[in-house]
């Protein structure tokens, strides 16, 4: 009888023990697009730089001994789908915190939602600023660069070469501002119609399209027509596709095409489409980290860059890394190596109120993420309360040697390839 109490008992304490141990784990809510047309646009590449993020963590020993759990869910380029998810997450799953969302579409209501119930959201990819521009949210962060600084990038990136490389002063300087309407593609026209207005460059059309249409020809026609020296557009994937094709189809010309990230972040998806046409295209967006100089980042930073593209490549068989799987991993990286070993150090637990306190104590200077930017959130009464303060995007050329970073100045790689070459289907 006494052995029986006695197995009873040591079964009893290893359950508890097992309790004890998934209590102790970190379930982190994990939405990306898998299917639908944000995934191919960079939503795919975006989960797994989040996915080598959360194994390197967890072949370290996790978080202060806890192991992040990822509860991961294809948002499906929906927005009802992401935010169902969102609700699954936090009321049926349990999860600590949710983070990923690629799509402003699906970012901007599920911050206000989520941070409505009092609980922690973590925004990896989306861009518009419309997700925190006078909201006063509490519990929802983004490290991320804001729709309005790719916006300032392009047209400012256009008033310090216009003269230089097409031998335009910028005031004579004709640019074109063409957008998906959704908050990502809005929110960055409106930046660079007011930026570009800023250092008088002149805008000869603007013109917004449905992410979902099927055919840009009427745009296409007016772009023609007002034959803009710069294109600045902003697209996911396949509009993007659509418009290169169409744009040759109907002879439209340019002497250089500017997008601004999500599917122009991804250029091998683009060469699949467009092939050399996509040759000199540029993109505004946090830097791909390969492109970096160890040297300029953080200690053990360069080593962290060189262990994700051995990661991602050799998972996918790209040649390169594109900036989304940056985005996915920095973000997350942050995240776990800085806010939520605070959170439970210094604040106990990660409940959303912990979280919530050790993110606003995020201070990393210029060089602490492997993407280069610093970070420290706009505090709560801010206009853009919960925005990273310190990110700052960069402007990168795709060349048939590999893509260089042409812009700020400082940290360039390469000079800007343009006007299009001779020769090249959109060369004017």
């Amino acid at each position: 009888m006494k052995s029986l109490y006695l197995f009873a008992a040591v079964a009893a304490a290893g359950i508890a023990l097992n309790t004890l141990a998934q209590a102790q784990d970190i379930k982190v809510g994990v939405i990306y697009d898998q299917t639908g047309p944000f995934a191919g646009g960079g939503s795919v590449n975006a989960s797994i730089g989040t996915q080598i993020a959360i194994d390197l963590i967890n072949e370290r020993g996790g978080i202060q001994g806890r192991k992040l759990v990822p509860i991961n869910i294809d948002a499906q380029s929906k927005v009802d789908v992401a935010i169902n998810a969102a609700e699954r997450l936090l009321n049926e799953d349990k999860v600590d915190l949710i983070m990923g969302i690629y799509s402003s579409a699906q970012c901007v209501p599920m911050a206000a939602k989520v941070d409505n119930a009092k609980r922690f959201m973590w925004a990896n990819v989306c861009i518009s600023s419309a997700v925190f521009a006078n909201r006063n949210l509490q519990y929802v962060f983004r490290a991320q660069v804001h729709s309005d600084q790719y916006g300032e990038a392009s047209c400012l990136f256009l008033s310090e070469t216009s003269q230089e490389k097409f031998g335009i002063a910028p005031s004579a300087l004709k640019v074109a501002i063409i957008h998906e309407d959704g908050p990502y593609g809005s929110g960055v026209a409106k930046s660079n119609k007011e930026t570009c207005a800023k250092v008088g460059i002149n805008i000869v059309l603007e013109e917004g399209y449905a992410v979902s249409a099927t055919d840009l020809a009427p745009m296409i026609s007016k772009l023609r027509r007002a034959r803009p020296d710069v294109i600045l557009h902003t697209g996911y994937n396949p509009d993007i596709a659509l418009f290169l094709r169409q744009a040759k189809e109907q002879g439209l010309k340019w002497k250089a095409l500017i997008g601004h990230g999500a599917g122009y972040a991804n250029i091998d998806r683009i060469r699949e489409a467009a092939g050399k046409d996509a040759d000199y295209v540029m993109d505004v967006d946090p830097v791909s980290a390969q492109y970096l100089k160890a040297e300029t980042l953080k200690p053990g930073l360069g080593d962290v860059t060189q262990e994700v593209v051995k990661r991602f490549k050799a998972k996918t068989g790209a040649s390169d890394v594109e900036t989304n799987v940056w985005m996915g991993f920095n973000q997350s990286w942050i995240l776990f190596t800085d806010v939520l070993p605070r959170a439970i150090k210094n604040h106990g637990g990660i409940d959303p109120e912990a979280l919530r306190k050790a993110a606003l104590e995020t201070d990393i200077p210029v060089g602490g993420t492997v993407q280069g930017y610093g970070v420290k959130f706009y505090p709560p009464g801010h206009a853009m309360a919960g925005q990273n303060e310190r990110s700052f995007p960069v402007v990168m050329q795709h060349t048939p040697e590999g893509t260089r970073v042409l812009w700020p100045k400082a940290i360039r790689t390469g000079d800007p390839i343009m006007p299009l070459p001779n020769g090249h289907t959109f060369a004017q």
